[in-house]
């Protein structure tokens, strides 16, 4: 064969080459930008491997086999690039396979770069706070309380604001008039204490990780990893991580997924239902469930002039707590606002319109609402997931003792996520409420300080509260709502227990073995609301008759000045 002849057929077979190799040089471009990365990583990395960021020869050896791999693959593909500038590869698919095997080593190389830049930033504290809500400002306030170091304390929070207090966002903050707003909520404003304003964390030394999601906690090791690979180390943890809104799509309901189907757990959920509030003014809202969020959500729908419809599968709303009478009152309440109450049937399916915002919700009972705006509230679930098998769980929870301590040593879980023994029943229960995190919160707080200095405190002795405001209505229940309820009015004006009641005024005992174990107070005084807690905790053998005839005295008598000590009424 002549030279002329050689070269016209090298040149067929290049050109066949790189017509069957595009896809090899969009890989190729691909892994440059890869072995770019990795190179921004080695020269970070480069100035602080002998620095005393790595306290472990394994951690410097392990390091330093990273660093040489990345200089290998560098030299590699520098020779595939040569190569192929001398066109020496003329094989399509010897080319591809091994620009294809480059590809994983570098994103291999990238990951184990990212956990060792980590290991490197490596951000260490004394105590840290996984959890951004309530409980987290509450801990916070009682560590300064005890006694804080700057710089020993972080809280880690996905959320990008400071700990606030979540009930606002059910309540006022989606009042059309005056809604409340940050800073105004800040932690501990709910219960009549300083707010705690970012500025307050940064004064007191206290590092505000916001914004910042964690995947990975080992407890063994002590660390917390960032989903952007930043690792944080403590020597004490307190997880307050709290519950999420469990949602729909979770059990596959049709359509659960289009716009305007609403959510309400954190400030940017409030945020979201509140643009679509002034989206869809004055138009047609359903809200599935009744429980707190429902019921809250629900009268506050309806205060922004919405036409409100409520769909919940129980006989009647807020089935865990009220009792059927209770229950009447507050159905008959939100009718005469002009609420349909739907019961006995749940959503099986919604229609979206051509802008995917929801338009119908499809009742399992064959009914179909009309919807601008549908609103979730049908509970929460524990966070508990970044913990499973590391720590000993119970009921739905973690399980710790009177103290918040886990079965992990030096890690503390509070509020949502804490399954505690129960004193005052002798029983180990979960609570989700605010006063419970705001308590436990400062319980493990006090547990743990007392812990360094060698004293002891007494275990948590807990008496459930649980409280809820909506229209002009205000309620509180203390205790335990087992045994059977006794229904009592006010002894000065019988209508108060009527719906149409300009002021209601009526409560509920649970008698349970003879004792009063649970109370529940519409419209009560504050001395009339003491008293009932007075009376839950004390748990006075009772008449039913009595109760029945005077129980609104009988508060009034237990939460005086002077208050009755009895434990017999």
């Amino acid at each position: 064969m002549d030279l002329q002849n050689f070269l016209l057929e090298l040149e067929t077979l290049i050109d066949k080459y790189l017509k069957c190799n595009t896809n090899t040089k969009e890989n190729m471009k691909f892994l440059e930008r890869s072995l770019q990365e990795l190179n921004n990583q080695k020269e970070g990395i480069d100035q602080k491997i002998y620095a005393e960021y790595l306290s472990g020869t394994q951690e410097k050896e392990e390091v330093r086999n990273w660093l040489n791999n990345v200089q290998s693959i560098n030299s590699e593909i520098q020779s595939i690039k040569e190569e192929l500038g001398r066109k020496k590869y003329l094989s399509c698919e010897d080319l591809g396979k091994l620009v294809d095997k480059k590809i994983v080593e570098a994103q291999e190389l990238l990951q184990k770069g990212s956990y060792h830049r980590g290991i490197i930033d490596k951000k260490n504290f004394k105590y840290i706070i996984l959890g951004g809500g309530v409980a987290a400002g509450y801990a916070a306030m009682e560590f300064t309380r005890q006694g804080l170091q700057p710089g020993e304390l972080a809280i880690i929070s996905k959320e990008a604001v400071a700990p606030y207090e979540r009930p606002a966002l059910s309540k006022s903050y989606l009042f059309p008039n005056e809604p409340a707003r940050l800073p105004s909520f800040h932690v501990c404003a709910g219960s009549g204490g300083e707010r705690l304003l970012p500025k307050w964390y940064e004064e007191k030394g206290i590092e505000l990780i916001l914004g910042t999601e964690i995947v990975k906690a080992n407890l063994a090791s002590k660390t917390l990893i960032s989903a952007s690979g930043k690792i944080y180390a403590y020597q004490i943890l307190i997880i307050a991580t709290g519950s999420t809104a469990v949602k729909l799509t979770d059990f596959g309901v049709q359509g659960a997924d289009a716009k305007n189907i609403c959510y309400l757990r954190e400030i940017s959920d409030a945020d979201k239902l509140v643009e679509t509030i002034k989206t869809k003014q004055k138009g047609k809202a359903v809200v599935i469930g009744a429980g707190y969020i429902g019921l809250e959500v629900g009268a506050a729908m309806t205060i922004n002039e919405f036409d409100v419809s409520m769909v919940y599968p129980e006989p009647w709303c807020m089935a865990g707590l009220f009792t059927p009478a209770i229950a009447s009152f507050y159905e008959g309440y939100y009718a005469n606002k002009g609420v349909k109450i739907i019961k006995g049937t749940v959503a099986v399916g919604f229609e979206a319109d051509s802008n995917g915002q929801v338009k119908t919700v499809k009742l399992k009972n064959g009914e179909v609402l009309q919807a601008d705006i549908v609103v979730v509230g049908v509970g929460g679930s524990p966070v508990t997931a970044l913990f499973k098998g590391q720590v000993e769980e119970e009921k739905g929870g973690i399980k710790t003792d009177g103290f918040f301590r886990t079965s992990v040593q030096e890690v503390y879980a509070v509020g949502d996520v804490a399954t505690f023994p129960m004193k005052l029943y002798s029983d180990m229960r979960r609570v989700e409420h605010v006063d419970h995190a705001r308590k436990s919160a400062q319980q493990a707080v006090k547990a743990i300080k007392a812990s360094e200095d060698g004293k002891s405190i007494q275990e948590y002795d807990y008496l459930p509260f649980f409280y809820s405001r909506f229209f002009d209505l205000s309620w509180v229940f203390y205790g335990d709502n087992v045994g059977e309820p006794v229904l009592f009015q006010d002894i000065q004006d019988n209508s108060t227990t009527r719906p149409s009641s300009t002021k209601p005024k009526f409560g509920t005992y649970w008698i349970h073995n003879g004792k009063v174990v649970g109370a529940f107070l519409e419209g009560g005084t504050a001395e009339e609301n003491k008293g009932i807690a007075n009376i839950a905790w004390l748990q006075p053998e009772a008449k039913e008759d009595l109760l029945e005839k005077i129980g609104m005295l009988i508060a009034g008598l237990y939460g005086s000045d002077k208050p009755l000590s009895c434990s017999i009424i």
